[in-house]
Order: structure tokens, then C-alpha cells, then sequence
């Protein structure tokens, strides 16, 4: 019973030790605060709501926010650079080589693959914006889109290749007719 005494005054010494220096601290802030004008710029003038009423209202978003990914798939030229880049691999792509130029971008590269596959799962996407920095065309950007929520996590998954299968077969049987056509030339 002794021991358990001591043990509780040990204890208080220990908290009121804790409160003094905590107190300290304390008063010194709030002085320090007192000393400075606080800067209300940022509230509401008096009268007006705190409350946003969403979706018809939204924050401003900064125009160099990381949001929700998009890509312009007619300027993609399936280069994989962004796919390679992703910590968290949530881009797949698909590509298929054409036998020669299928178009060009907005930028003047020249389109050599058809893009039969690109999505991205959004709900791994860790939003680091590592896949917009190296894409050489500029077709991956984010959007100011920062609430996407769904009920189905399916629905993160955002494809943006419009390639059907029937175009996809098509596109392979091209590309080994001319791949077998240009290996028996050389």
C-alpha cells in the first residue's frame, strides 16, 4: 500500500512538472498572439453564410491543382512514358505499331501506334502528377474535377481508348501482314 502511495506521488510530481512547462508554453503563445493583429481576411463579411450550398456552389480550385487525370486521346502516341512513370501503376496501355503514320498531334509528332487500350484507375491514382510531367505531347493533364466520388469503385476505372475489338483485330492482322511483308523483303 506504501509503494502504490509513492508510486501515485511520483505520478502528480511527474503531471504537475508536465503542466508548468505546458502552461509556460501557453502563455507565451498567447502573448505573442496578442502582441500581433490577427488576420481575418479570409472570413465572410458579417451577414453572409459560411456554408456552401454544393454542387450548385464550389471552392475556386488553384489552376495548378492535381485532380482527376484526363487525356486527349487523339493527341496520345502511346509512347508508355507515363505508365512506366506511375508509383502506383493505375495506367495500362495497350498499344499496336501501324505500318506507317496514322496521324499527327496537335504538337506536329507523328501518331505511329493505335492506342487500343489506355485507362486509368483512378482509385489507386495517388494524384502525384508524375504522368503529366513526362507525357511528350501534352494530351495527360488534370482537371480542375476534384469530387468524383462513386458508388461502385468499378467506376474509377476511366477508359479513354475508343479502339472497338473489331478495330483492334483489324489493327493487329495489318500489322503482321506488313510486319511478314517487310521481314521477307530484307
Amino acid at each position: 500500500m506504501v509503494r502504490d502511495l509513492k508510486k501515485i506521488f511520483i505520478d502528480l510530481q511527474k503531471l504537475c512538472k508536465a503542466l508548468q512547462l505546458t502552461s509556460k508554453y501557453l502563455f507565451t503563445s498567447m502573448q505573442a498572439s496578442a502582441d500581433k493583429k490577427l488576420d481575418v481576411s479570409f472570413l465572410p463579411a458579417p451577414g453572409t453564410t459560411l456554408t456552401l450550398q454544393y454542387p450548385d456552389q464550389t471552392f475556386p480550385v488553384p489552376d495548378r491543382g492535381r485532380y482527376k487525370l484526363h487525356n486527349e486521346i487523339e493527341d496520345c502516341i502511346v509512347c508508355n512514358k507515363c505508365a512506366r512513370v506511375c508509383p502506383v501503376d493505375c495506367i495500362e496501355i495497350e498499344g499496336i505499331p501501324a505500318p506507317e503514320v496514322i496521324g499527327v498531334t496537335s504538337n506536329g509528332m507523328k501518331k505511329r501506334i493505335h492506342a487500343a487500350k489506355f485507362d486509368i484507375d483512378m482509385a489507386k491514382c495517388c494524384f502525384c502528377g508524375l504522368c503529366t510531367t513526362v507525357c511528350p505531347t501534352a494530351c495527360l493533364t488534370m482537371t480542375s474535377t476534384y469530387d468524383f466520388s462513386v458508388f461502385d469503385v468499378l467506376e474509377h476505372k476511366v477508359s479513354f481508348a475508343h479502339m472497338s475489338e473489331a478495330a483492334i483485330a483489324d489493327a493487329k492482322q495489318t500489322f503482321s501482314t506488313s510486319a511478314a511483308i517487310h521481314s521477307i523483303k530484307q
